[in-house]
């Protein structure tokens, strides 16, 4: 059945959500990260290399810290799958992300990671927002410079 416009507006405003999630990560801009997700969102990053888990502040806080380490981060995202449940929806997203990390020796070093997001969302007066994330990572190519191994 084709999708009702409501659903259309959902769809295209989660995908939005997400999209808007990576380029708040890749940026470093905490205040629009902050309106991707609700106030008691769990977030669980414990797949990544000395991932955390935990209530969205206390995980924002360790990305505000860890990401300092990385002079550039780029979260492709892609083949976003939605499911709606009127006020609730589920999506999952795959991810590829390079990241480049500073090091004391001269240029970023490099490294990727391939894996997927699996959200829960829900409506608010503010619109869509994740209440739980889970990533999880599913290859890793290159290694973690000795700087974020100390």
């Amino acid at each position: 059945m084709p999708y009702t416009p409501q659903e259309l507006s959902d769809r295209a405003e989660i995908q939005d959500l997400i999209h808007r999630y990576a380029w708040a990560i890749d940026t470093r801009d905490w205040d629009l990260l902050d309106a991707c997700f609700t106030e008691d969102a769990h977030v669980d990053y414990s797949s990544n290399p000395g991932g955390v888990a935990g209530p969205y502040r206390e995980v924002r806080a360790w990305l505000q810290r860890n990401l300092a380490a990385f002079a550039v981060m780029q979260h492709l995202m892609a083949n976003v799958d939605v499911h709606l449940d009127g006020d609730r929806a589920t999506a999952r997203t795959m991810m590829v992300n390079p990241m480049g990390a500073r090091t004391r020796e001269g240029p970023p070093h490099f490294f990727w990671i391939g894996g997927r997001y699996d959200d829960e969302l829900v409506r608010t007066a503010s619109g869509w927002r994740i209440s739980r994330r889970v990533e999880t990572l599913l290859w890793f190519e290159g290694s973690l410079p000795d700087e974020l191994l100390t």
